[in-house]
């Protein structure tokens, strides 16, 4: 759910093959919808933004925290972690322990955006990259995580994007034809496996960029 190498990979920020029949939306959530980035919480535990980076970079991982977005609990993160790095304990415990502190809010503008897609006739799905014990915490902190016809979570589920079976998951519990769906993600890996899929992509990088990215693919928001 975060710090992705955007390097390592190239991939149009755009695609639209089948732009005439499309009927779903596909949002993506952390990133896109929901402001999340752990250094939110560490910029209140250390003093500087190069000691955050390097706990980042080194302690508390992205490879690390992708295996709780895959159904590892919290508790043996926790453990595993502290037993390899005690001298760090306070701040391994505080990600789970003070996991609200992680999100900022929604990020309103995309937010509207959902508002006015959900007023149009196409359906609404959501794919993340999420654990399932943290989830239900957002599930009750935002509302509009309500209006979705349907939710796919990756802790639930025990996988996560870019693997093509997760995305298989939706399409076939919700009957989603890839062909007449758009997906919105902000990871560059997740909108590649997208179009690999078949889906119509859209990489997001603000609200007004998919703004108007949605409206060339006549939804009008």
């Amino acid at each position: 759910m975060f710090r992705e190498n955007k390097s390592t990979i190239i991939a149009p920020e755009l695609t639209y093959p089948y732009m005439n029949s499309i009927d779903t939306v596909i949002f993506d959530l952390g990133g896109v919808l929901i402001d999340w980035n752990p250094r939110y919480l560490y910029r209140k535990i250390f003093k500087t933004e190069e000691e955050i980076e390097w706990f980042l970079a080194n302690i508390c991982t992205t490879e690390w925290n992708d295996l709780q977005d895959e159904g590892r609990s919290f508790a043996e993160a926790t453990a595993e972690l502290i037993a390899r790095h005690p001298e760090w304990e306070m701040p391994i415990r505080a990600w789970y322990d003070r996991w609200e502190e992680t999100i900022s809010g929604p990020i309103d503008g995309t937010v509207e955006i959902l508002r006015k897609v959900r007023s149009t006739d196409h359906n609404l799905y959501a794919l993340t990259n999420w654990s399932s014990e943290s989830f239900p915490i957002a599930l009750k902190k935002f509302d509009f995580l309500q209006w979705f016809d349907g939710i796919v979570v990756s802790g639930v589920e025990k996988m996560r994007k870019p693997d093509h079976r997760f995305f298989r998951i939706l399409f076939e519990r919700y009957s989603v034809d890839p062909r007449r769906s758009v997906f919105i993600d902000d990871n560059e890996k997740n909108v590649l496996a997208g179009k690999e899929l078949g889906l119509n992509v859209i990489r997001f990088h603000s609200p007004d960029q998919l703004r108007e990215d949605l409206t060339k693919l006549g939804i009008a928001v």
